[in-house]
């Protein structure tokens, strides 16, 4: 009798299994969610807030071009990390925030952090590009709370006077790998997030020509990857905050090659109106290797 009691519950439980796998994979066809995965179940197709953070590029199962948006509450039910930012310069000084890690964020989207990428869209066409090597070496966090607070209560950026939120990115203590080309990406007024390919990015602005490979052509290259790209645009990829695109830069540098040098290192110099920050710690080495890299998208003069 207890043999035969334990069989009957055993056949129960699997039929119940049974059932209820075929309604989780039937719920799943309804809703065409091509993988799991925490974001894809909740992201919408239109706005709802303006705290809605916007999704493009590969995500999995939209549409090419298609965009779609999720809520600060779902980004909240992501597992969270904490840190005080030590040398964040949107902050007056150490800043407690809480957020999501962006290699979390890849994988609730379905990517993959190892061979993916994520480029943050700013309001005012600043783009910050975070590769693999990137994330893995910095950890950047998408910043949801500053002090406790949610993005309504933030304070205003402390270079820029402006909004930080609805989203920002910060990191409990950046180190550069290498003097120059590797800085902190810290992103105000951050209103989408972009899940792509970092060969096809890149490429955009990878150098021409026969001297594409010389060292100081690719030394130029890397510096530009995370410094002009920024709010320079090739095309359709890169930053669109400047209004200047990379075949102007490009025929700065190969029509005047001073006037380039003295324009990257003070642009109010050249500009008094420009909202370029200035790089004065770049050297002459470092500026020849910027020359010599924009230079392989022009001809010779």
């Amino acid at each position: 009798m207890r043999r035969t009691t334990i069989f009957l519950l055993a056949v129960f439980i699997l039929i119940f299994s049974h059932e209820e796998f075929n309604f989780a994979s039937q719920a799943s066809s309804q809703t065409k969610v091509a993988i799991p995965g925490i974001l894809i179940m909740k992201w919408s197709t239109q706005r709802s807030s303006p705290l809605d953070l916007e999704l493009g590029g590969h995500l999995k199962g939209v549409p090419p071009g298609a965009t779609r948006f999720v809520a600060r509450e779902d980004l909240l039910a992501l597992p969270q990390v904490s840190f005080t930012a030590a040398n964040d310069d949107k902050f007056t000084g150490p800043t407690r925030v809480s957020g999501v890690l962006l290699e979390e964020l890849i994988r609730a989207l379905g990517g993959t952090p190892t061979s993916e990428m994520l480029v943050a869209v700013s309001s005012d066409g600043y783009r910050a590009n975070y590769t693999s090597t990137y994330l893995a070496a910095h950890h950047p966090l998408l910043v949801l709370e500053i002090d406790g607070k949610a993005p309504l209560d933030w304070p205003k950026d402390a270079e820029h006077g402006a909004d930080m939120g609805p989203y920002t990115v910060s990191y409990l203590n950046f180190v550069s790998r290498f003097k120059l080309a590797d800085k902190p990406q810290i992103p105000w007024g951050v209103i989408r997030l972009d899940l792509r390919d970092e060969q096809a990015v890149f490429g955009a602005i990878a150098p021409r020509g026969p001297h594409a490979s010389d060292p100081a052509v690719q030394a130029g290259y890397e510096i530009a990857q995370q410094n002009c790209f920024r709010c320079h645009n090739a095309g359709r990829e890169g930053g669109q905050k400047s209004g200047r695109p990379w075949l102007v830069l490009s025929a700065w540098a190969t029509a005047s090659p001073d006037f380039f040098a003295a324009y990257v290192r003070d642009p109010k110099t050249k500009n008094p109106l420009s909202a370029m920050p200035g790089n004065p710690n770049y050297d002459d080495s470092t500026m020849s290797a910027l020359i010599a890299y924009f230079r392989t998208f022009s001809a010779p003069p």
